[in-house]
Order: structure tokens, then C-alpha cells, then sequence
């Protein structure tokens, strides 16, 4: 049964890890990502960290990795909100744009340069085009 937290109620951070790896892999899974793909949006944790993740979905993440996670789930949100089926929405990421701070390569290109900075433009770029 759903319990809601208290706005003054501490957190715990393994539960927050493990929605977080829950939410992204669930994301990138209907997005049709490798995992090297998976590896680079969290910001290129070791290979036995990122699979001991991808396998228990259970980990203190840094603040790193839970922005890069946050912006990755804005960006789904966005999708779904723009577009009119999560088919649409998921493949989008991979498509060629021809918006100016795509070049012409994909969204998924521009967030795979590894940078939180290139997620970050990602998600302005559709929370601008919501309105």
C-alpha cells in the first residue's frame, strides 16, 4: 500500500538509487539503447558498477548521476506530452533534427557527447517546444 512521505520526512537514499535506476533503464529499454549508450548518459561509471546497477537496480548514486537521470526522465515526459504514441516518443530520440542545436543528427547523438550539460539542452529544447 502506497504510503505518502512527508514533505519534512528524511529520504532514503537507496530507495531513491533504486527508483532512479528503475525509471532509466525502464526509459532507455523503450528507447532501444546499448548498454554503452545506458553507460555514457549515466556519465561512464566503471563497467562492473554500471552492470551491478543494470542488474539489481540498487545503488547510492551520486548527484551526478541523479541529474543525469532527472534529465533523462524529463526528456521521456516531454516525449509523451509532445508526441501521440510512446512509439513515436521513443523513436523521436533517434531520428535526425534538423533544429539548430541538433545539426541534423539525432537527440540521442547530442546526449551521447557525455556531458550533463548536452542532456541538459536536450530537455530545454523540448520543454520549449511544449511552450
Amino acid at each position: 500500500m502506497f504510503q505518502p512521505r512527508h514533505a519534512n520526512a528524511p529520504f532514503d537514499p537507496d530507495e531513491l538509487g533504486q527508483t532512479a535506476l528503475t525509471a532509466f533503464f525502464n526509459i532507455t529499454a523503450g528507447w532501444g539503447l546499448a548498454a554503452e549508450e545506458e553507460r555514457t548518459l549515466l556519465g561512464s561509471p566503471p563497467r562492473s558498477t554500471f552492470f551491478k546497477w543494470k542488474g539489481e537496480r540498487a545503488a547510492r548514486l551520486s548527484a551526478d548521476t541523479l541529474e543525469r537521470i532527472s534529465y533523462i526522465m524529463g526528456i521521456y515526459k516531454a516525449l509523451r506530452i509532445l508526441l501521440p504514441s510512446e512509439e513515436a516518443a521513443n523513436a523521436w530520440v533517434k531520428k535526425p533534427n534538423t533544429a539548430p542545436i541538433f545539426g541534423g543528427k539525432s537527440a540521442l547523438e547530442r546526449m551521447l557527447a557525455g556531458r550533463v550539460i548536452d542532456l541538459a539542452d536536450v530537455r530545454r529544447y523540448l520543454d520549449a517546444e511544449r511552450g
